[in-house]
């Protein structure tokens, strides 16, 4: 295991939305990893903060999201763009976020969480931190998880750290994973799987739950 101590190759943090030249970058993309914070988990309740997006070329960056800021036309195109996959851990959460905030409908679905239950059968363990252990003997640091995200302004260079780290290391973990599902023989069930996040991610937005229970 080694702690995370390299720098993304390009790192740029903006207000409210992607700049041109950021969005013409990450639009050659197949494929990014992204990841979001919040001020909770009650979708509706707690507001949407961060979205923090990597490609393959490690270029991260993080979007502060301002408070009442109901749309980010550029972030949107990026994430209905369906020639990208868009790379999450526990995407249920992440899609419902954007859009709960952010009116984002964001396809194709790649989510590592659900990709983890399918695939590593053998573990109980299917968090992020974990996952990145066994996959790329890579210990992220959690200890900014839970803490103030509205602050959006005055975000310390601690937690903007953790919240690049969250995205930079989903699509290698995302190639191991399709590698560990197609040998398993469970790569079509995978990606049926992904098609439903985003009817459960509406479900959870709507207070639904228990609903496929007898």
């Amino acid at each position: 295991m080694k702690e995370i101590s390299s720098n993304p190759k390009n790192f740029a943090v903006f207000d409210g939305d992607l700049d041109s030249d950021w969005e013409e970058r990450l639009s050659q993309a197949s494929a990014l990893g992204v990841d979001t914070e919040a001020m909770g988990l009650i979708h509706g309740r707690d507001r949407l903060c961060l979205v923090q997006i990597c490609d393959q070329s490690d270029n991260v960056v993080c979007i502060r999201i301002q408070q009442g800021q109901t749309h980010a036309p550029k972030l949107k195109a990026l994430m209905e763009n369906p020639s990208i996959e868009k790379v999450f851990h526990f995407a249920r959460f992440d899609v419902a976020a954007l859009a709960s905030g952010l009116k984002i409908e964001v396809q194709p679905i790649f989510c590592t969480k659900l990709a983890s239950r399918l695939a590593r059968t053998y573990s109980p363990r299917h968090g992020l931190k974990e996952l990145m252990i066994d996959l790329l003997g890579i210990e992220l640091d959690k200890r900014s998880q839970s803490s103030d995200w509205g602050k959006v302004e005055e975000l310390t260079d601690v937690q903007l750290a953790y919240a690049a780290n969250d995205a930079r290391y989903l699509l290698p973990a995302r190639e191991i994973l399709e590698k560990m599902l197609r040998r398993e023989e469970r790569w079509s069930l995978a990606k049926r799987c992904f098609q439903c996040i985003p009817v459960f991610a509406e479900l959870d937005q709507k207070r639904f739950t228990q609903i496929f229970e007898h």
